[in-house]
């Protein structure tokens, strides 16, 4: 969705943050049964290694991928998606289930949205979706109280210019980033430059060759600052993956732990399946686990209930799919109210408390 929503809830970070000397807090509910410069020039050694060349838009894979594939259990639970070099290891089967919440009058911060969330449908989030733009100081406060419940974070973190950090002048924000998650210790999820095929992001993400060239330079810098808790996830918009040309904008099978995609119904009201079916059908190429990373549908839809069963059933049937956030919030845009918020419905509600209750979406995480 648009970047606006980075805007209104930002947090100052907490002062003089030491992200490990935190006392943890209990979870909310049971679960139902069933230096820059150094730095730098290492990642730029790395950044060779991993290139050997020009930035290509050809999805590669590596050979540790495909001998882990081989090897991999392959069951019709999914447990042959398992396989991540770094972050939350997916679960064996089943799913993760997640949500962004926007904060309100009545829920003015994002932690209180959150447990007003979770008290709505029954249980605790295992994911919780945080947005911060670049140039923010994250994880913040309000990010490692998320933590301390032991929930796991998705951080969606906006771009730059891309020139610009390929150049390397944006070389000491991606190190403070690197080093503030490794101090932070927990494995997070990180999402940057989501829905990068979207057409009205075009000028600011740039080719694909500039935008996977721009992200080989970040991992390379997280790599040389050392963070193996972090899992990277790659996050195209599956309304037309292809026409967008959304598959050049991959970065490649050794850049990427987790394969993403946003799912929404637009303006025709198609199903989960209808939008998100282009997208999975290049996925299952990869031998990587799917997150939805944003899904959501707005009151205005008559089938507002069914969509969201619908969206259930889909990722039952399609094992692929690790992990489904959706997206709780509202906003105007063009003079026209968009609400995706299930607060305050009942089918809708109903229907999300159904899937949040579901043995199949309540899974241990390692």
């Amino acid at each position: 969705m648009t970047d606006r929503f980075l805007q209104p809830w930002r947090e100052p970070a907490a002062a003089a943050p030491r992200y490990l000397q935190v006392r943890s807090t209990p979870r909310l509910f049971a679960r139902p049964k069933a230096g820059a410069a150094a730095v730098a020039a290492a990642a730029l050694v790395l950044l060779a290694a991993c290139s050997s060349g020009s930035a290509t838009s050809t999805p590669t894979h590596s050979t540790a991928t495909a001998t882990a594939s081989s090897t991999a259990t392959a069951t019709a639970t999914g447990g042959q998606y398992t396989q991540v070099s770094g972050g939350p290891t997916p679960p064996a089967s089943g799913s993760w289930l997640g949500a962004w919440v926007q904060p309100n009058a009545a829920t003015p911060t994002h932690v209180a949205a959150v447990a007003a969330f979770e008290h709505d449908i029954g249980r605790p989030l295992d994911i919780v979706h945080v947005y911060h733009p670049w140039s923010d100081a994250f994880p913040t406060a309000q990010d490692i109280q998320f933590v301390q419940q032991g929930k796991t974070l998705l951080i969606s973190w906006a771009s730059t210019d891309v020139a610009g950090i390929v150049s390397g002048s944006q070389d000491r924000q991606i190190t403070a980033r690197a080093t503030a998650l490794k101090e932070l210790g927990a494995k997070v999820l990180l999402r940057w430059r989501w829905e990068m095929n979207r057409k009205n992001l075009a000028k600011a993400v740039g080719s694909p060759a500039q935008y996977v060239a721009a992200w080989k330079h970040i991992r390379a810098i997280f790599t040389a600052v050392g963070t193996p808790n972090v899992g990277w996830v790659w996050c195209p918009i599956a309304t037309d993956f292809n026409a967008t040309n959304g598959p050049a904008y991959y970065p490649g099978d050794d850049q990427v732990d987790w394969l993403c995609t946003d799912v929404y119904p637009g303006p025709a009201k198609e199903s989960f399946a209808n939008v998100a079916s282009e997208f999975m059908t290049w996925a299952a190429g990869h031998h990587k686990p799917v997150i939805i990373g944003e899904f959501g549908v707005e009151s205005s839809n008559p089938n507002q209930a069914q969509w969201i069963a619908d969206a259930q059933t889909y990722a039952i049937q399609n094992p692929q799919i690790k992990a489904m956030v959706y997206f709780d919030a509202s906003r105007v845009e063009n003079g026209v109210t968009r609400d995706f918020r299930l607060q305050g419905t009942t089918g809708p509600l109903q229907a999300f408390q159904q899937m949040a209750l579901s043995p199949y979406f309540n899974q241990p995480k390692t």
